[in-house]
């Protein structure tokens, strides 16, 4: 293999960090332009239903974020989540299932739940 064609296919993903919240993913990736500056990638995927083809799918979106940014997004970034620690409380840390745990597909037996709004209102009295 040609030097230009192995550096041409190393040069895309330097570094990758995934992190599960919930029921969406962050995947935080380290990438390199042509030139070899680095650039950052933000994608949250979340797992859906497609109703009509029966199957799962994964809806993604994806930030760009190149170095000549940083400081301005981490400045920004940290003031809204100050803001938001200030003025509600935070909920504790969720305690993730590892995947290989988590249900692949839910069996719907009953399509009616029988729900009483009482039962809504004890369940937001106790926070």
């Amino acid at each position: 293999m040609e030097e230009n064609e192995k550096k041409e296919r190393d040069r895309g993903e330097i570094f990758s960090k995934a992190v599960r919240a919930g029921k969406r993913t962050y995947f935080f990736d380290v990438k390199a332009t042509i030139s070899d500056e680095y650039y950052l990638t933000i994608t949250e995927s979340k797992r859906r239903f497609n109703n009509e083809q029966g199957k799962f799918f994964y809806e993604k979106h994806k930030l760009f974020l190149y170095k000549e940014d940083f400081q301005k997004f981490t400045e920004g970034l940290t003031e809204v989540i100050d803001y938001i620690k200030r003025e509600q409380s935070m909920p504790e840390p969720r305690e993730e299932r590892p995947r290989e745990e988590a249900p692949q597909e839910v069996e719907v037996k009953n399509k009616h739940a029988d729900i009483s709004f009482e039962d809504l209102e004890s369940d937001t009295d106790d926070e």
